[in-house]
């Protein structure tokens, strides 16, 4: 208690210089800080939007993912209901899944009959009330207020469209489509107009499916390839038009519903799914869940080449987007940690000069050198303290402030704008490890001038003008 005693009435002699001190060290905690709870909001947005999109984890054919876009329908998954209800009823699961659920993914092309124009497309089927459920899920509690997925209790010929799609097949207006350039007449007539084959089984379709009725919905027809090699024409109902954020899957991109898009993919015949979407409850739980997954599929289709996949495999976008914040929080850590080490450094070694007669007293008096040293320790070691405390509360003052604005931001890769939140508090380990990592920083900053200070002769210092 007296060294510490006697290191504070130290540092309040020079009041300027320690207070000069303490806010750099306070300013650096704090900029550390809510740029740890700015990349933890990237983190927790990014991981939101897949795990909403296509949950935590799929279960795929083995060769899906590598080979799966150039025929997606050669590696379907037979009997998915069955490996559905077998995962739903296992003890092991049931606790930590929200929504398992089947996709059918497809290539085609997608035309517009009336205006003439067609392009090719991504297609997915989708349950659409297990969409809307997974659409809801929000782990991290964002402040996030999406609208209603419009699939859900929608006819089984309606669909959704990337707005690339609508702008090619000329449907921005139909579906009020903001910001869509409108082509010009010679554009027009360049343009891929439907061939021939392909509009004769339009119309075929369209006049199969009769008239329109009471709908104003604009349709567009989509031909692929079934399972058994001959072409297959649905009509489907656009109901609208959303942003996918990647303008080469935007312009691609159509949703149906799953009985729509099997019919088809594959006719009369059995219909499959492409992958099956699992969503849990807690994304902590995804390592145990695959394990426990794996063993489900193990006793259920044996027979089938299947495995399970998390979203970070499947999205390597967002691992890439982590790994490069978690690389610059650590450049601005250690950035940050170099300007407290010469800032402590320099205040102890301005104190060691000044004090350097009292140094010589006290030690004349019978103080020994641990004991100087251990004083100028205390006093760096109070400093960063209080530096990196007073800092850490800046910062979670500040974005308690930021977090109550309301503002949003546009991400890379998004398909609309994001709540812009610094989630400091929820990281538990860089809110407490940030404060201490640069207080012991700044104590060992303090170690060498308080040794060079402990090895003055007591003469030498007595004699220090």
């Amino acid at each position: 208690m007296i060294d510490l005693s006697i290191a504070v009435r130290n540092l309040l002699r020079n009041r300027r210089r320690s207070f000069a001190t303490f806010i750099a060290l306070a300013v650096g905690t704090s900029s550390v800080l809510l740029f740890g709870g700015f990349s933890a909001n990237i983190e927790a947005s990014l991981q939101t939007a897949y795990v909403r999109a296509g949950g935590h984890l799929q279960i795929q054919h083995r060769d899906f993912f590598l080979f799966g876009s150039g025929n997606p329908t050669a590696y379907g998954i037979q009997d998915d209901l069955k490996i559905i209800q077998a995962i739903r009823d296992d003890d092991s699961l049931r606790a930590d899944i929200t929504v398992v659920t089947p996709t059918l993914q497809f290539s085609g092309i997608a035309g517009n009959y009336d205006a003439g124009v067609s392009r090719t497309v991504i297609g997915i089927g989708v349950v659409a009330a297990d969409q809307s459920r997974m659409r809801a899920w929000n782990g991290y509690q964002l402040p996030q207020t999406d609208p209603p997925f419009v699939l859900d209790g929608a006819a089984s010929d309606a669909a959704i469209i990337g707005t690339g799609v609508a702008r090619v097949l000329q449907l921005c207006e139909s579906l009020q489509v903001s910001s869509c350039p409108k082509r010009t007449v010679q554009a027009a007539a360049d343009g891929a107009a439907i061939p021939a084959d392909i509009a004769a089984l339009a119309g075929a379709e369209r006049d199969a499916a009769g008239p329109r009725g009471a709908s104003n919905r604009p349709k567009i027809e989509l031909l692929a390839t079934n399972s058994g090699g001959t072409p297959n024409v649905v009509s489907a109902q656009v109901l609208k038009a959303e942003v996918q954020g990647f303008k080469e899957l935007d312009e691609v991109f159509v949703m149906l519903q799953m009985p729509q898009a099997q019919r088809l993919v594959y006719g009369r015949m059995q219909p499959q799914a492409t992958s099956v979407h699992v969503q849990l409850v807690h994304s902590d739980r995804i390592d145990q869940v695959k394990k426990n997954m794996a063993t489900v599929l193990e006793r259920v289709a044996p027979e089938q080449s299947l495995v399970v996949r998390d979203f970070g495999e499947l999205n390597p976008f967002y691992v890439q987007t982590i790994a490069m914040f978690g690389t610059l929080f650590g450049f601005i850590f250690v950035l940050i940690g170099v300007i407290v080490l010469f800032t402590v450094s320099n205040t102890m070694n301005t104190a060691v000069v000044e004090r350097t007669v009292e140094i010589g007293t006290i030690r004349a008096i019978g103080l020994r050198r641990s004991g100087v040293e251990r004083l100028f320790v205390l006093e760096g070691m109070m400093l960063g303290v209080a530096g990196a405390v007073s800092g850490a509360l800046f910062a979670l003052l500040v974005a308690a402030v930021i977090n109550q604005l309301g503002l949003t931001w546009l991400p890379p890769g998004s398909g609309g704008p994001l709540p812009l939140v610094l989630l400091v508090w929820n990281d538990k380990f860089m809110l407490l490890g940030t404060p201490l990592g640069l207080s012991l920083i700044a104590t060992l900053s303090a170690w060498w001038p308080a040794h060079r200070a402990s090895r003055l002769g007591i003469v030498d210092a007595l004699r220090h003008v």
